[in-house]
């Protein structure tokens, strides 16, 4: 979920598949803009021999739309290239790894950063570092401190990470999927059967992670930081792609890519692609930028879930069911931003043009008490305020889905009592969020790790 396998044809290409997307302002630098893009999803931890890893013919992508147009103005572009170190062996460590330039790791990966703004572009770092993934307490027994060597320092006030973190994500995937079932309620479900804990589907899950920190001068309209909350020019547009070349030829039986980079997937909002645009027309919506999304946004306004709730849950929402307006509310939260007297002292309006993006505000500061339900907790540097690691966007879209948030537009609507209780009742079973740069936990380790069991790193 999120953007975990949400289309048919990125399903079968997860070196490409972008997972989830964060864009916050750094709770410890709040003076800067993280951006998170995450990649390959439900990664075994004990994944071994070929470990996962960036994909060599993948170009990867960090979006910033500041101009209302729903089109990349800036945009931060990685390139990777792995190694191999001994050929003669099948090994992807020949002993423990001790450092990120240890001998020992037999596959190390490198990668390049550039900065692309407004079609001129500038390499800002070659050769740079990823980590081994976490194999267990012989191979990379310090895997934090592995880690911490991975963050790099680009100038004087700019930090990246990539490689394997703890899937941030968490939701009840096999409950959702079985025709909408949400186990805290699945009491009350047309196939009834008793109330039940959320599971966490990504549960001992990892996945591999971009993270970007910048300072907000560098993403913002006039190359400034803004500190009016309501000043057009303090909010961004984020979104991450994954781009291949044009065509494959196998030569030997090894694919060999040419031609121009198309888009073959991309994310803003979490649960765009996954549960609102139909699944004909997915794999498109992921070939697509967000400035052309108005063809999608008949599926935001009459979204299919909203129609499914009262049917699967007989008798639980029969205002949602009898509400025929079009869903101005999502409109604004996932395509346009939230306009100026919605929300008091709060907007993250980009413009008419709709765009899946998320919307990021960067003069709302960090919350000293940060509630994972965001805004509709009246935490506003929450979603859908940018994202943040340990937002419940889970529970956020379900409730906005269910009719929470149409007052906010329509004022004489009272949402049925279930909209502000509905969730799918799971939470972070992965190792800890971390306070700092790059914010995801610690990703499992292969040794120490079980099926079906919570990770252990």
């Amino acid at each position: 979920m999120s953007s975990h396998r949400e289309a048919p044809e990125i399903s079968k290409d997860p070196v490409a598949d972008n997972t989830d997307v964060y864009a916050f302002v750094s709770p410890d630098k709040p003076d800067t803009v993280t951006i998170i893009a995450n990649f390959i999803p439900f990664q075994n931890p004990y994944g071994g021999p070929n470990f996962y890893e960036f994909g060599d013919d993948v170009l990867y992508q960090l979006h910033i739309s500041n101009s209302g147009t729903g089109q990349a103005d800036i945009s931060y572009q990685f390139r990777f290239h792995a190694e191999i170190r001994n050929k003669k062996t099948f090994l992807y460590n020949t002993g423990p790894i001790s450092s990120i330039t240890d001998p020992n790791w037999n596959r190390p990966q490198f990668y390049s950063v550039t900065r692309v703004d407004h079609g001129r572009a500038r390499i800002l770092a070659r050769n740079l570092a990823a980590p081994p993934v976490n194999v267990g307490i012989r191979s990379t027994p310090n895997y934090a401190k592995l880690a911490g060597q991975a963050i790099h320092t680009i100038g004087t006030n700019r930090k990246v990470f990539a490689g394997q973190r703890a899937d941030g994500f968490f939701a009840d995937l096999g409950s959702i999927f079985d025709l909408g079932t949400l186990r805290p309620f699945q009491m009350a479900h047309l196939i009834p059967s008793a109330a039940a804990m959320g599971v966490n589907g990504l549960q001992g899950s990892n996945v591999h992670t971009i993270a970007l920190q910048v300072p907000i001068s560098d993403l913002t309209r006039d190359g400034r930081r803004p500190k009016d909350v309501l000043d057009a020019k303090s909010v961004i547009g984020v979104y991450a792609s994954a781009s291949r070349q044009q065509s494959k030829i196998l030569d030997g039986g090894v694919p060999v890519w040419h031609g121009p980079y198309k888009q073959v997937s991309r994310l803003g909002n979490p649960l765009f692609n996954e549960v609102i645009v139909p699944m004909a027309e997915k794999d498109k919506w992921n070939s697509l930028p967000p400035s052309g999304d108005k063809r999608f946004a008949g599926y935001v306004t009459k979204p299919e879930l909203a129609g499914l709730l009262p049917v699967l849950y007989p008798g639980v929402f029969p205002r949602l069911a009898a509400y025929k307006k079009p869903r101005a509310d999502l409109a604004a939260i996932l395509l346009t931003g939230i306009p100026k007297g919605v929300v008091p002292g709060f907007q993250n309006y980009t413009g008419p043009v709709q765009a899946d993006m998320l919307r990021l505000n960067v003069a709302v500061p960090p919350a000293k008490s940060p509630n994972p339900l965001g805004l509709v907790a009246g935490d506003a540097a929450g979603f859908p305020n940018g994202r943040r690691v340990f937002d419940d966007v889970v529970t956020v879209e379900l409730r906005a889905v269910a009719g929470l948030t149409i007052p906010l537009v329509d004022p004489a609507f009272k949402p049925d009592d279930a909209a502000g209780a509905i969730k799918d009742g799971t939470s972070n079973t992965n190792s800890d969020y971390l306070k700092w740069f790059p914010y995801l936990g610690t990703p499992a380790g292969g040794y120490s790790s079980k099926p079906g069991m919570p990770a252990v790193s």
